[in-house]
């Protein structure tokens, strides 16, 4: 009896042993392999997954000119683009691996 005690208190004291979330980087403006504010992680709940969104200025000939990103955790997150009269906005979204929304090639 004792021992079947002990044990639901090692499952009580211990529940996140286990834990096999997933990783993302969060910053609020990342540009060209660095982050303007403070890097850190977010780890991903139910329904979310890591996130990217890159921020171009529109030229005047059309042209789409990077600007920025922002790194985070994302509820519902889906990949899309807005484009606008000044600026297009890309977002896309990872559940792949730990850390899988750092901007390639930005």
């Amino acid at each position: 009896m004792l021992f079947l005690f002990l044990l639901g208190t090692v499952f009580l004291l211990c529940p996140y042993s286990s834990d096999t979330r997933l990783l993302c980087y969060k910053c609020k403006i990342y540009h060209l392999g660095l982050c303007y504010d403070v890097m850190s992680s977010c780890s991903l709940k139910r329904k979310q997954s890591c996130a990217v969104e890159n921020f171009y200025v529109l030229t005047s000939k059309g042209q789409s000119m990077y600007h920025y990103s922002k790194l985070s955790c994302m509820t519902n997150c889906e990949d899309i683009n807005f484009l606008g009269f000044e600026k297009r906005t890309e977002l896309i979204c990872c559940n792949d691996s730990n850390f899988c929304n750092l901007p390639d090639g930005l």
